[in-house]
């Protein structure tokens, strides 16, 4: 689309949506040359009775009677259903043809992510089964091809009442209400195949140093004996590393590369190094990946968040990452850089992506673009045994996702004590310090928050706060005096922010939710049940002025970040800086301006 598309409004997007293909690789940190979009048209059937399985709909002999484009849900409007109610079960299904050039290599079919669990069947027999609502998977389908045309049908299970089960904001009664939403089930990311070698890539690490130092950590499926990977660095088009490691006899594989005089990635200037990955064995090249990586470094300093080692005041905002037509699948490229870039403009450096992981491509304009992310997971609401194996399992999954961005500066697993609330059981209060533990297990270059928003342990790194006192006088009385030292009392309001059992461990303070302003945009339409968190303002000036108040409370209070909620307003919640469908409500200089008093 050319640069002028970024300014129509998102209803103009979502009808340009439906009539291009999303040509995009569904991963860009994990690109291989030889690719195929599966996205599309599908054909479509609700399993209301949960009678597929025996009747054998994974097979081509029933014929189903609707269709969908993938990767929208049969929730959305982009989906060409628009079917909110209730559905548990539902079947996709589709012919696809392996190209001729990819004859003797394995093929791999890939989803982004199918809430919540996906079993799939490529020409009648089962090629696997996934369980997650947010992370990808991938199933190698080679011994299943057959020559010429070839059906893969999916079959997707996703309880909408069901609260022990990681759902974010989806609701489990059937119309929207509060801060819950519309349910995106089913296949909401991007379906693709790709060809690959005998041996090849499961998963990789990067880790960049500011000196300059790089190391390549890979898994390999389908290991043998001699493997070696290799790798090409290159800022633009100039090769500034090449190299590789030595040979392997297992399924894990490391290489390190040096870059003289690195460019770092920073806000100003978000800069990025391309690599390509080789998996060889002898002179024989048998799977290559492209990706890229930025050298920056994260750490909290003198209670202060920084960025290669230089202090950044975190000015975040609320995402919930959902839109009128598409619900929680981004609709275009367009659309989602549009959100970055206004967001920037309005002075904000960073999002907190609320109870969602959201789509990779956001994380590579985040990456492109110099925007910092909090990363946080779509929680469940109840707790139980099974819900302990399920979040660990996808969290993990989430992390290993996405922990190659530059732009993920924060890892947030649970808000709100969602799916433990009963903090003061003894094993709710342990699955917490867990998560926190596990985190940082698989990752410590992150800071790690242990439980958004109130009822910390001692097991966190920020001392996150949710706080919607409307005025300058409320946040000034409240925090204005507080202490930044371990064993301070934090301030009561309303849910404790420290849990039973644990004192405050001077850990730095993040208003990571505040605001919550209601403003309605003259000549918009908003739901009946419209609400703000802090009221509703008659005009934008006054909207304005309360938000500055709130501003200048922060700034005189030890706070080393913000979070505003929120960007836009999603359904029935209207408190956002821009209308659902991203018409901007307030000045984004006067905005800009309010953002410059934190530093």
């Amino acid at each position: 689309m050319r640069p002028a598309v970024i300014l129509l409004s998102l209803s103009a997007w979502c009808s340009v949506a439906q009539q291009i293909p999303r040509p995009e690789h569904p991963q860009p940190q994990f690109m291989r040359p030889a690719w195929q979009s599966l996205n599309g048209a599908w054909q479509f059937e609700f399993d209301d009775a949960d009678q597929g399985l025996a009747a054998g709909w994974a097979t081509a002999a029933k014929a189903f009677s609707k269709t969908i484009q993938v990767p929208f849900s049969f929730e959305s409007k982009l989906g060409g259903i628009g079917d909110t109610s209730f559905h548990p079960v539902v079947w996709y299904r589709r012919s696809f043809h392996v190209p001729a050039e990819w004859k003797g290599r394995r093929v791999l079919l890939n989803f982004g992510a199918v809430d919540y669990r996906a079993t799939v069947w490529v020409n009648g027999k089962q090629a696997g089964e996934h369980e997650g609502g947010g992370t990808p998977f991938r199933f190698d389908v080679t011994p299943l091809l057959a020559a010429g045309a070839n059906t893969v049908a999916v079959r997707a299970w996703d309880p909408p009442t069901d609260r022990s089960i990681p759902r974010g904001k989806q609701y489990w009664e059937p119309k929207s209400r509060g801060i819950f939403y519309t349910r995106t089930s089913g296949i909401w990311q991007s379906v693709w195949l790709e060809a690959a070698g005998e041996s090849y890539l499961e998963y990789f690490r990067i880790d960049a140093g500011l000196e300059g130092g790089v190391s390549f950590d890979a898994r390999v499926a389908r290991p043998q004996a001699g493997l070696t990977l290799s790798y090409t660095v290159r800022s633009g088009e100039q090769v500034v590393a090449a190299g590789s490691g030595a040979p392997g006899d297992g399924k894990y594989l490391a290489a390190g590369a040096f870059v003289r005089n690195p460019r770092l990635w920073s806000l100003a200037q978000p800069n990025l190094y391309d690599v390509v990955l080789e998996v060889k064995k002898g002179g024989q090249t048998l799977d290559t990946v492209h990706t890229y990586f930025g050298f920056r470094k994260v750490t909290i300093e003198n209670g202060r968040f920084c960025l290669n080692h230089r202090p950044v005041y975190l000015k975040f905002v609320l995402d919930q990452g959902y839109w009128p037509e598409s619900l929680l699948t981004p609709p275009s490229d367009e659309a989602m850089q549009y959100d970055i870039r206004m967001t920037k403009e309005m002075g904000f450096n960073g999002a907190r992506k609320h109870q969602k992981l959201e789509d990779p491509r956001f994380l590579y304009w985040a990456d492109k673009m110099g925007f910092l992310v909090s990363d946080e997971m779509a929680n469940a609401y109840l707790f139980d045994e099974q819900y302990v194996q399920r979040f660990q399992k996808e969290w993990g999954e989430a992390v290993e996702r996405d922990i190659n961005h530059p732009a993920v500066v924060l890892w947030a697993p649970l808000n709100e004590s969602w799916g433990v609330p009963d903090i003061r059981d003894p094993r709710q209060q342990s699955h917490l310090r867990a998560l926190y533990h596990m985190t940082k297990s698989l990752d410590a270059s992150r800071p790690v928050i242990d439980n958004e928003g109130w009822e910390h342990t001692e097991a966190t790194d920020l001392y996150a706060v949710h706080d919607y006192t409307a005025r300058y006088e409320g946040l000034k009385a409240r925090w204005g005096k507080m202490e930044v030292k371990a064993g301070a009392a934090l301030p009561p309001n309303g849910r404790a922010y420290v849990a039973p059992g644990n004192v405050y461990n001077g850990a730095p303070l993040y208003l990571s939710e505040f605001g919550g302003i209601a403003f309605i945009l003259p000549g918009t339409q908003v739901p009946q049940a419209a609400w703000g968190y802090s009221g509703v303002e008659k005009t934008a000036e006054a909207a304005l002025d309360r938000l500055e108040g709130q501003y200048k409370a922060i700034a005189e209070s030890p706070f080393m970040g913000i979070c505003y909620t929120q960007i836009t307003d999603v359904e029935q919640e209207i408190n956002g800086l821009m209308t659902y469908d991203r018409k901007p409500k307030f000045d984004a200089k006067r905005l800009r301006a309010i953002n410059d008093l934190l530093r």
